[in-house]
């Protein structure tokens, strides 16, 4: 009976050590693409399936990312903001090319989600995705680092913290949608959604916001910003206390969709017309906002590169490579809801 091919029979084919099998075998980014190639395909010929228990009790490693999901308030059972399932593909397929399986957790608040995974040898690094007060998890973050995990977050970059993320370009987004409704002529432009520390994205988005205000000299009214986290009914709330304020608008920049389409119940409740009487404009892009009636201007994210970078930076600082924060471009994406 002929014996079962060997790492260090692919090794001597390739003219490599075993080591350099092991990992090309991982998809590893330590061996150029030529090598992972020429060792992948010799492992193919001779029929060489890799004993992944075995694998990973020699390298102490699991071949396996944590995706720890914070739970979000919806209004189905997902419990996921829809803005994360495309980043949730993405990611997963990200893995996958990489030869990596993906270990995908809820997490709330107050649990002990930043206990050692590497330890344990659950997974070789985390990456934390989801919305939160960040003033909330800013210790459990702190705690990340002192354990010296290997851990990459979806968010706004954090200037006190030396942590690796990767996260959309929120100011130039919140100047680009307040440009937008100020190249429609509004004046008078609402902002709905936090503009504080406990929610860092939203904050740079209003930032962003008041900046482009400034570029056109139009004075920043703080009371025309009401708060608002994530959800359809937050932006519908917020939306009712502007109308209810009695201040002048004829324009709404809402730090996410689904505050915008909160928002844009309220409006049509009381009979005010979108978008003759007032614009609006969201952010993310997410699936339903080309939907919307009328349909919704936004700011893309763009979910597949930040799954894709999400995945690949941290693969980096697991090898030992340095890795550093990323900002994606936002994307206008005009629709009907600034008209035409």
């Amino acid at each position: 009976m002929k014996e079962k091919s060997t790492s260090f029979d692919i090794a001597f084919r390739a003219g490599v050590s075993q080591s350099t099998v092991s990992r090309a075998l991982r998809n590893s980014p330590l061996v150029n693409e030529a090598t992972r190639e020429k060792i992948q395909a010799i492992a193919k010929e001779l029929n060489y399936k890799v004993d992944k228990n075995a694998s990973n009790l020699r390298s102490q490693q699991s071949d396996t990312i944590a995706l720890l999901l914070f739970e979000d308030p919806t209004n189905d059972d997902s419990a996921i903001n829809p803005f994360f399932l495309s980043m949730l593909g993405s990611i997963t397929r990200a893995c996958s090319q990489k030869g990596y399986d993906l270990l995908v957790s809820f997490q709330q608040a107050s649990d002990d989600w930043h206990a050692d995974f590497e330890d344990s040898n659950k997974a070789d690094g985390l990456i934390l995705l989801g919305y939160g007060d960040y003033v909330d998890y800013e210790e459990k973050l702190v705690k990340l680092l002192e354990q010296g995990t290997h851990f990459v977050r979806w968010g706004a970059e954090v200037k006190n913290l030396p942590l690796i993320s990767v996260g959309c370009d929120n100011y130039q987004g919140g100047k680009e949608m307040t440009e937008h409704l100020i190249n429609k002529g509004r004046k008078n432009i609402a902002f709905l959604g936090s503009a504080s520390t406990h929610a860092p994205e939203f904050f740079e988005r209003y930032k962003g916001h008041c900046q482009s205000l400034a570029d056109h000299d139009i004075s920043v009214n703080s009371a025309l910003q009401f708060n608002a986290l994530y959800t359809e009914e937050a932006g519908y709330q917020a939306a009712c206390q502007l109308i209810s304020s009695g201040e002048s608008f004829d324009g709404i920049c809402a730090a996410c969709d689904l505050i915008a389409i909160g928002a844009m119940r309220a409006l049509q409740e009381c009979s005010i017309d979108i978008p003759e009487q007032v614009a609006l404009v969201g952010f993310d892009d997410i699936a339903i906002a080309s939907f919307t009636f009328p349909a919704l201007t936004t700011v893309k994210q763009d979910t597949q590169l930040a799954g894709e970078l999400l995945v690949s930076t941290l693969l980096a600082m697991i090898s030992g490579e340095e890795a550093k924060t990323t900002l994606i471009p936002p994307e206008l994406v005009i629709r009907k809801s600034c008209g035409s």
